[in-house]
């Protein structure tokens, strides 16, 4: 049983569709071999729909209302939680009527989940929407047969940040109703142990926590993407045209530097930006044969401080082309919007270089796809230390985003990286996404839930 703020489908010509993205591309295959059931919203506001079978999987929709959607996820999700866990990089709302929309929202999920449970079931929760899931359900089906397992695809902060959250012992006590809490990075588990070391009576150990009777494991799981799925895009003969109408599109310049983001604060675009403007202020001879494609995938625009980072970013990109772009030629070409994802395969194999530059992430994904897309093991990855995808990606140009000079230094060594040490490097990294896969991840969390006691690591 999964339980996950959004179902696996969605609307599409009034019919229900496989979402795209690759949790779901791994989960469903197991879920629908288990006979399993999928919990979550359909994204619609007050749309009540009856439970339904969905390309052998079982849909168990919740249904959030047009205010829950306001206080729960804009609110206490979004505006408290979201920069909170990313290390305050945004101030922090702290509401009590938020607080009790997400509670409720929580209990409505572990309700479904309790009305469905079968003795011996699986129940993995997922993400910072459901924080409390865990313990309500265990609450009320406390039993042997019951394994809970909760992941967290967002960081976790340091002791010293948590601490600011009014409802921080709740929290942590509702994790701690899950049998295994799995984290993107070793770091994050480490601060979780601390704040359950702080904040409970529990004894914290090395990787397991003694709580009430029963033993909670902690520990790192990184999240990866379908490997196998995007090398076949990248060979496939469509997005080879689509390369070529794109480098056609962009001037056919030397260099392309590439970003691929939600549009998000957390995310660095601006900061990229500024230190492409840098590179440019500092090299002019590069100007008029690179050239930098951002593309921002618009995100909880009803929010105030999305809104401000949308405007801060296209300014930047009118500075830049102002000063440095020509009849002929833009150094900064802006896409607003989604693409597909033949065609975002396409973007990555044509990118020299990638910059990938968050001020905190859990993961980034974007980074190990632009790696499984190198076919030629070509290409120069520029990743932030704050991402938790440089735990594994180590050959890749680490940066800290906050150092404008630093970035773009790098940058500028990215783009005149010799094609021996670019073939060194990206050999390296593609080694690692292509052992290290989606469907590997899925199945090792959901053996670790089944057998908790069965599987080695930890985080201290």
């Amino acid at each position: 049983m999964v339980l996950a703020n959004r179902l696996p489908v969605r609307r599409s010509n009034g019919d229900w569709a496989t979402s795209p993205g690759g949790l779901v591309s791994a989960l469903t295959p197991i879920v629908r071999e288990r006979t399993g059931l999928w919990i979550g919203w359909t994204g619609e506001p007050d749309e009540a729909v009856e439970p339904f079978e969905h390309d052998g999987i079982g849909m168990r929709p919740v249904t959030i209302s047009r205010s829950e959607i306001d206080d729960h996820y804009l609110g206490f999700c979004n505006s408290t939680v979201w920069p909170l866990f990313h290390d305050a990089v945004r101030t922090p709302e702290f509401h009590r009527h938020w607080w009790r929309a997400y509670r409720a929202v929580n209990e409505r999920f572990a309700d479904a989940a309790v009305s469905e449970l079968r003795d011996g079931d699986l129940v993995w929760v997922n993400d910072y929407q459901l924080l409390l899931a865990p313990a309500m359900i265990r609450e009320v089906a406390a039993g042997d047969g019951l394994h809970i397992g909760f992941f967290l695809h967002i960081p976790f902060p340091p002791v010293e940040i948590f601490a600011r959250l009014p409802w921080r012992t709740q929290i942590v006590e509702g994790l701690l109703g899950a049998d295994v809490v799995a984290f993107q990075t070793e770091r994050s588990a480490a601060n979780f142990a601390d704040a359950v070391e702080r904040f409970t009576d529990a004894v914290v150990g090395r990787g397991r926590v003694a709580y009430h009777g029963r033993r909670v494991r902690i520990e790192a799981r990184p999240i990866a993407i379908d490997t196998g799925r995007f090398e076949q895009l990248r060979r496939d003969s469509v997005t080879e045209a689509h390369i070529e109408r794109l480098r056609a599109e962009l001037g056919d310049p030397s260099t392309v530097v590439l970003g691929v983001d939600r549009l998000d604060y957390t995310k660095g675009i601006d900061v990229r930006l500024r230190a492409f403007e840098t590179l440019l202020e500092r090299h002019a001879d590069i100007a008029g044969d690179t050239v930098f494609m951002q593309i921002a995938v618009p995100s909880r625009e009803a929010i105030v401080d999305y809104e401000e980072m949308r405007e801060r970013v296209e300014g930047l990109v009118g500075r830049i082309n102002g000063s440095y772009g020509g009849p002929h030629h833009m150094p900064v070409h802006y896409v607003y919007g989604g693409v597909p994802p033949e065609e975002l395969v396409a973007y990555y194999a044509l990118a020299d270089v990638m910059a990938v530059t968050p001020l905190a992430d859990g993961m980034n994904l974007v980074a190990k796809e632009y790696v499984a897309c190198r076919a030629e093991d070509d290409g120069v990855l520029v990743l932030s230390e704050f991402a938790g995808a440089s735990d594994e990606l180590e050959m890749a140009l680490l940066v800290n985003p906050y150092d404008l000079d630093g970035v773009a230094a790098v940058l500028g060594r990215a783009i005149s990286m010799p094609e021996g040490e670019q073939a060194e490097r990206m050999s390296v990294l593609r080694e690692v996404v292509r052992r290290h896969d989606v469907h590997r991840w899925a199945r090792e969390c959901l053996g670790s839930i089944a057998a908790p006691d069965g599987f080695d690591g930890g985080v201290r």
